[in-house]
């Protein structure tokens, strides 16, 4: 497993470092045998505290992200890693239940793309004035929309660490999505049939 390590204002030492490889590693070792890639950012947070965002590529089409934040940078990405390793605990606990109702092996829909682009969209006016309500607009292109039944889109989800994912609906075709709700639930948009 490839595994980077870079600090923003922050000292990666060689301690810190091989502590990251070591238990990256053992997660990897545990969990997927094949494990892609890993990258591990420290920075300085606030209060002074250590922040640590870890970006792991555990196959093609799953990426995991989890973050941390501690007094210390060994806390910090203690914490990441342990979000990473129960994002993993859980996957693999859904690939098992669904292979075993299945009787068929299970395998995660869909594919991120790796070239992604982005464009940010200015806001009108002369940059003399603050604009509260009409935040910058970046639009994302070449976004692969998986294949999916509603449950693996909620682990797609989760897996991916984001607020919302488009999706095909294996028992509809249609378009639907699935967001995380501010209370922390899931909530699922269907569109209305005709």
């Amino acid at each position: 497993m490839d595994i980077r390590v870079s600090g923003h204002q922050v000292d990666t030492g060689d301690a810190l470092r091989a502590h990251v490889d070591d238990r990256l590693q053992a997660i990897a070792d545990k969990y997927f045998s094949r494990s892609i890639s890993a990258h591990v950012t420290f920075g300085n947070g606030p209060h002074g505290m250590f922040t640590c965002d870890i970006v792991a590529h555990v196959m093609q089409g799953v990426i995991l992200k989890g973050s941390g934040q501690g007094s210390e940078a060994h806390p910090a990405f203690d914490q990441a890693a342990e979000r990473i390793e129960s994002q993993l605990r859980r996957y693999m606990r859904r690939l098992k239940n669904k292979h075993a109702s299945n009787g068929a092996a299970a395998s995660l829909p869909g594919e991120i793309s790796a070239d992604a682009g982005y464009t940010v969209f200015a806001v009108d006016g002369d940059g003399d004035e603050v604009v509260g309500d009409a935040p910058p607009i970046i639009a994302e292109t070449r976004v692969d929309v998986p294949e999916a039944s509603v449950s693996d889109a909620v682990m797609m989800l989760d897996l991916r660490n984001t607020n919302a994912l488009l999706f095909k609906n294996m028992g509809t075709g249609a378009f639907n999505m699935v967001y995380r709700r501010g209370d922390g639930t899931i909530g699922w948009v269907e569109p209305q049939r005709a």
